[in-house]
């Protein structure tokens, strides 16, 4: 095969293999964020997304080299790399509603697994097969890159470190600059315009600017205008904030009443600021017995998984005089603690690892808060005996620590099964409120006194009405934990797998009413019926 134009110069065909390197890895990064307002960003959908993307290369790779061995012309190559170009341009567009379709449809489909299904399925739909153009490329220059069998090994190991220092830069980039910067929709669109125009040098240079070249520029442009938008919960339009962190997807709304922050699900509050300042009738109203319990006027907080503040301002509005300590390792949560929920200067925050905190700390709590679980995105870390053993270890004589357990599950196989079970393997004295009209539940744990007894003989001392109300109905709901064998360890503490079944089970609760009607009327009855 004659070489000409750019194909003439090698350099072209390494710069080729290093941006499709970084274009694969910054589309999967891209694709965890994607997904991430919908499935959360556990273990399993990073596991999901890491096996759909290295289907796809693997096929574009098989594929790709016998295309290439029966047609060598390059523009076929090109072609390839435009239209996955234009693909992933358009993922910003259309790609969280082909994600809204896939789980609608399964939804009223299958009875176990549901995220699992769904997050691969909408993998397989949004990003198979842009993948698979892109893993044509390293077996197609391959193809015309090497000249002769003498040096064919240390160009292949070029094009190879070529694409393994573009993965490189594709996985840094993302995360830490385009994410946080402009976002996931910008970040497809800046890697997709990088393709287009090693794609469009090429045509340029071989003068076939054809009606393929102007309508995948025409459409990358459309997908450009209508793509940019950061909203991933596109059917509420009056959110107080919405944007992108290292490690979430935020969503700040308010009303008359409230300002709520949620990270990573559309649905369900992971922090809340009530503007009156009072009560807020969710977990946080219940943890507050924990100081009660330490029994200290001015007790020492420490909260693992800070967000927004809620907790703290809860402790510093009905403790005066307390001291609280927040870890949260999402700075930008902070940012907007600060901004828009009124954390206080006086709640020193430090952005960091919960487990990693307590390594470094040497002091003692009165209490300790663990509020860092999230629907399936438990950290497996915070969860195990080595955790609650620091826990222990970091408590004052007396001191109380309480875990905010936000799925509501009793069955004896369940996540807060296991979570309650290492707990009582560290603390001998255990008891747990099912927080109403909710999913979550408050566990109350102390090494030196029974919680309920502790709680039952300081409360009096409360003076605040709503706060002693609000210590009644704990009281009243307190039920001691009779512990079972479930460990979790720093070996084997499978939080995912756990919580997933959990959410399944919530899933299948929540559409019940509606699937009975979709398997008795179908379709048309089921459209009836949400009308």
């Amino acid at each position: 095969m004659e070489k000409k134009g750019l194909l003439h110069q090698k350099w072209y065909l390494y710069l080729t293999e290093f941006f499709s390197g970084v274009s694969v890895m910054a589309v999967e990064l891209g694709a965890s964020r994607l997904l991430a307002p919908y499935f959360s960003s556990s273990q399993i959908v990073w596991t999901i997304i890491i096996g759909t993307i290295m289907i796809a290369m693997a096929l574009g790779n098989l594929w790709g080299g016998r295309a290439a061995d029966k047609n060598p012309d390059p523009a076929l190559l090109y072609r390839r790399i435009l239209l996955a170009a234009v693909w992933i341009a358009a993922i910003p567009a259309v790609g969280k509603y082909i994600i809204l379709g896939v789980s609608a449809l399964l939804v009223f489909t299958v009875s176990t697994n549901f995220l699992i299904l769904a997050a691969f399925a909408s993998c397989m739909v949004i990003f198979v097969f842009p993948l698979f153009l892109l893993g044509t490329v390293t077996p197609s220059l391959t193809k015309y890159t090497v000249d002769s069998l003498t040096d064919s090994g240390s160009t292949v190991g070029r094009l190879g470190a070529c694409n393994t220092v573009g993965s490189i830069l594709g996985t840094f980039l993302p995360t830490f600059v385009t994410i946080p910067a402009v976002g996931t929709s910008v970040t497809f669109l800046i890697f997709s315009g990088v393709l287009l125009l090693i794609a469009l040098a090429y045509f340029l240079s071989e003068k076939k600017l054809g009606a393929r070249v102007i309508v995948a520029l025409i459409l990358f442009v459309l997908c450009a205008i209508f793509g940019r938008s950061q909203s991933f919960a596109f059917w509420e339009p009056e959110l107080t904030y919405e944007g992108e962190s290292v490690y979430n997807y935020l969503q700040v709304k308010e009303d008359d009443r409230r300002v709520i922050l949620s990270t990573n699900v559309l649905f369900g509050v992971q922090s809340i600021r009530m503007k009156d300042g009072g009560l807020t009738g969710m977990y946080y109203d219940y943890a507050l017995a924990a100081p009660v319990m330490a029994g200290k006027s001015a007790p020492r907080v420490l909260i693992l998984g800070n967000g927004t503040g809620t907790f703290a301002t809860q402790c510093q509005t009905y403790f005066p005089g307390c001291t609280v300590e927040g870890v949260e390792i999402d700075g930008k949560i902070t940012a907007l603690a600060r901004e828009y929920f009124s954390l206080a200067d006086s709640v020193q925050v430090t952005e960091y690892d919960g487990r990693a905190y307590l390594q470094t700390l040497e002091g003692k709590y009165d209490v300790i808060m663990v509020d860092a679980y999230q629907d399936i995105t438990i950290p497996f870390q915070m969860s195990t005996v080595e955790f609650f053993t620091q826990v222990r270890e970091h408590l004052s004589e007396g001191g109380v620590t309480v875990v905010n357990m936000n799925m509501h599950s009793d069955g004896a196989d369940s996540i807060n099964a296991y979570l309650s079970d290492t707990i009582c393997s560290i603390f001998p004295n255990v008891y747990t409120v099912e927080v109403p009209y909710s999913t979550n539940k408050e566990l109350f744990a102390s090494a030196e006194g029974d919680p309920l007894a502790l709680l039952q003989e300081k409360r009096g001392s409360v003076t605040d009405l709503s706060l002693a109300q609000q210590l009644v109905r704990t009281e009243g709901l307190m039920e001691a934990y009779v512990p079972g064998e479930h460990l979790l360890t720093d070996d084997q503490a499978p939080v995912e797998m756990l919580g997933m079944k959990m959410i399944d089970g919530l899933i299948e609760e929540e559409v019940a009413y509606y699937k009975a009607i979709y398997e008795a009327d179908g379709l048309n009855g089921l459209i009836g019926a949400l009308r």
